[in-house]
């Protein structure tokens, strides 16, 4: 029992400041993953030091990829499938061309600015070629900006989460191994695209159907199979495939958002709870094993990189991505301000820190050192600059914002039995 007492505390410790940073990033209107990195490096071991995530071993390894797996199911749940058709061209050029540019342009950053050699250099960039759905999408709950636009940065981090983490660790076996062929790249990526996506499917299907079963099936089980479900069947894409696992997690989320199940509603809170409790404890996990002193090591080069990673590289991306495609000027801009990293980008980057580590290559703690500062810069400055940039841009929409932070105010009108609607003052 003693044994187990530090780890008992970690795990109690880091649920504590994951939801109270949550709760305060409620209350001030903030981007909760600013207070939750502040606070994991506040208690982390270049902070007060209650926090030691090394207890877990291995184990930190499982609990991010289980994390990660429902975060990424909840952003395909949450999906506005309708919408999506409308950008649909849009978005498959960010997910693919898109990233490609992002590769590419973050490459050659870090190899110029950071003093990167090559291969590390393209490695870093395949870990942020990703935004981050965790990140973006209460930024775009918070200040309410145009369906047009929400819907395109929504689904532009749901899907580039997989694509990027299956290219991440492509690349991360040719920088292990030395042998860099293009074309045994573009094979893993598509290998692993189409496990996924049949795993996905088949048992997205078999799950909605199984949903709809209300006497096989009762309602307080309903959303604990479709948990069990969602890890049983990533984990088993992640024996045939490394990474595919994460494209199940997607591909299951829009699977059942599109089944129009009756109990839809249920399943959405039950499982934005769970997300927000994985991505409260991984962003508070990481950013406490997170050493400061690597970060300043970095040097004005690598602040140099991340600038031109926001400033460069993402509206030569935006602006190739959506050519032509109907979009405003005003709307174009604000695509190539908000892209901020998330979770996906922070976790992939400590376990390629450990293994390139494990097999004696040097680059991997100013890897995951490079990421986070990329993960603090992109979230202090463009998310919290977001709501000023939508306003200047008259792309926010006010009255949506307004109801949703009225919802707890929603007393203020009663119904009368004859249809009319008054206030509780009358």
């Amino acid at each position: 029992m003693e044994e187990s007492l530090p780890i008992t505390i970690l795990i109690s410790v880091t649920v504590v400041a994951g939801i109270a940073a949550q709760v305060l990033a409620g209350y001030f209107h903030i981007p909760s993953i600013v207070l939750l990195l502040l606070f994991g490096i506040l208690l982390g071991r270049d902070g007060l030091t209650f926090l030691d995530p090394s207890l877990l071993g291995v184990g930190l390894e499982v609990v991010v990829s289980l994390s990660v797996a429902l975060i990424l199911f909840e952003g395909g749940l949450n999906l506005q499938l309708g919408e999506l058709k409308k950008v649909s061209t849009s978005l498959r050029n960010l997910v693919t061309l898109g990233v490609l540019i992002t590769f590419v342009g973050a490459g050659i950053a870090a190899h110029w600015l950071s003093e990167f050699p090559w291969p590390i250099a393209f490695l870093y960039a395949s870990l942020v070629v990703v935004t981050g759905p965790t990140v973006i999408n209460p930024l775009l709950k918070q200040i309410g900006v145009e369906k047009q636009v929400s819907t395109l940065l929504e689904g532009e981090g749901v899907f580039i989460d997989p694509i990027g983490a299956i290219l991440a660790v492509i690349v991360l076996h040719f920088v292990l191994s030395g042998n860099v062929q293009p074309l045994i790249l573009v094979k893993g990526l598509v290998l692993r695209l189409g496990i996924g996506a049949a795993i996905g499917l088949g048992g997205g299907w078999l799950l909605s159907k199984l949903l709809k079963q209300d006497k096989f099936l009762s309602q307080e089980l309903k959303n604990l199979v479709v948990l069990a479900s969602v890890w049983g069947l990533f984990s088993l894409a992640q024996v045939l495939r490394s990474e595919s696992g994460l494209v199940v997690a997607v591909v299951m989320g829009i699977v059942l958002k599109a089944s129009n199940l009756p109990s839809e509603s249920l399943l959405r809170q039950f499982n934005e709870q769970l997300s927000i409790l994985a991505n409260s404890v991984l962003f508070i996990l990481l950013a406490a094993d997170l050493s400061i002193a690597s970060v300043f090591a970095l040097g004005w080069g690598s602040v140099l990189t991340v600038l031109v990673l926001m400033v460069v590289v993402r509206p030569i991306d935006i602006l190739i991505s959506t050519w032509n495609q109907g979009l405003k000027w005003q709307q174009q801009l604000f695509l190539s301000w908000v892209a901020p990293r998330g979770i996906v980008a922070a976790s992939l980057a400590s376990l390629f820190a450990v293994s390139l580590t494990k097999q004696g290559i040097n680059g991997g703690d100013s890897i995951k050192a490079l990421v986070f500062l990329t993960i603090i810069m992109t979230v202090f400055f463009q998310g919290l600059t977001a709501p000023w940039i939508a306003n200047l841009l008259n792309l926010r929409l006010i009255s949506q914002t307004e109801e949703e932070y009225s919802q707890p105010a929603s007393n203020d009108v009663l119904t009368q039995s004859d249809g009319k609607i008054v206030s509780p003052a009358s």
